[in-house]
């Protein structure tokens, strides 16, 4: 197996362990969130991971950002672990679980357009396909539901694709970051800003919905499993993915997410699956597929590739 080939599978199995740990990290919050804020919990989560990944880089030596490169770590910090986790929250209360699953997994599409533009990367068959694919099996696990919407649920779904255009960019901007910076370093720095920036939404989120069973072990179970595995370990292991791969290619793993959570919530809370999980979820496994083959030869239908300004070779 040559070095490009093992690359791409390593690449690829980093991307679907990661959308793998955040589909089940719905179940395994919710019950920190019976007694713990969103936004409080999300504080909490980034200073768990940030210790975590600030141990590990310290241990291994790697170089901390310069404060020339400050900006692109607080950029990815604000853009991606701030305002699109904070965006979802906001579409999800205003909005329906339902719309928030199928909008927020359009994420994939925003990022294959962003590398497209940003990083050079050519707009081929394969990816569009996979993207359909895998967006088409959202859509039928999750359902639509044909209700009418009124202002509060515009205002939701708008908030529910600012979310999916930002974790877009996120995961371009990290993987520019990640030719500088290993990805532990990018991952760890980015979360420690996007903690800066929840502080203040924390602060004010306690003069209207209080904290209750910080004496429950269980509660804090949750939280060192979110902040370790769900934040530490998933985002470095994203960031890493997203650097062994094209970006365009590894975005559809991400609709591993809601398949995963799906099973967990059938498995672990008794939720149903209808026939509507397994036809969508094909859908989403052959779109999988189909972008963690290895390219061939480029395809004559693959759009120019733009010039990505300052982009550093791998």
């Amino acid at each position: 197996m040559n070095t490009q080939k093992r690359k791409l599978i390593f690449g690829c199995l980093a991307l679907g362990i990661a959308a793998s740990i955040w589909g089940g990290m719905y179940v395994v919050s919710k019950l920190a969130l019976d007694h713990i804020p969103p936004f409080t919990l999300l504080w909490l989560r980034y200073l768990v991971g940030f210790i975590v990944l600030y141990i590990l880089a310290e241990k291994q030596g790697l170089p901390r950002p310069t404060r020339a490169d400050r900006p692109m770590f607080i950029s990815i910090g604000f853009t991606g672990y701030f305002l699109s986790v904070g965006l979802q929250f906001i579409g999800t209360w205003l909005s329906t679980a339902h719309m928030g699953a199928i909008l927020t997994s359009a994420s994939p599409v925003f990022i294959v357009i962003f590398a497209y533009f940003m990083l050079g990367e050519a707009l081929t068959l394969k990816k569009v396909l996979s993207v359909l694919l895998a967006s088409a099996g959202v859509v039928i696990v999750v359902g639509w539901e044909g209700s009418g919407m009124n202002a509060k649920a515009i205002l939701g779904n708008a908030a529910l694709i600012g979310a999916a255009v930002t974790w877009g960019l996120l995961s371009v901007l990290a993987k520019k970051a990640s030719d500088q910076y290993p990805p532990l370093v990018v991952t760890a720095y980015a979360i420690f800003w996007a903690w800066i920036f929840t502080t203040p939404a924390m602060l004010v989120e306690w003069c209207y919905l209080p904290v209750s069973g910080l004496g429950l072990p269980s509660v804090w179970l949750s939280v060192l499993y979110i902040g370790i595995v769900s934040t530490a370990g998933a985002f470095y292991l994203w960031n890493k993915g997203m650097q062994m791969v094209e970006a365009g290619a590894g975005s559809v793993f991400f609709f591993l997410q809601p398949l995963v959570g799906a099973f967990l919530g059938w498995l672990m809370l008794g939720e149903h699956l209808g026939l509507s999980f397994f036809a969508g979820g094909g859908c989403i496994l052959l779109g999988v597929l189909i972008s963690s083959l290895p390219g061939g030869k480029r395809n004559k239908h693959a759009l120019p590739e733009p010039v990505a300004a300052e982009q550093t070779p791998n």
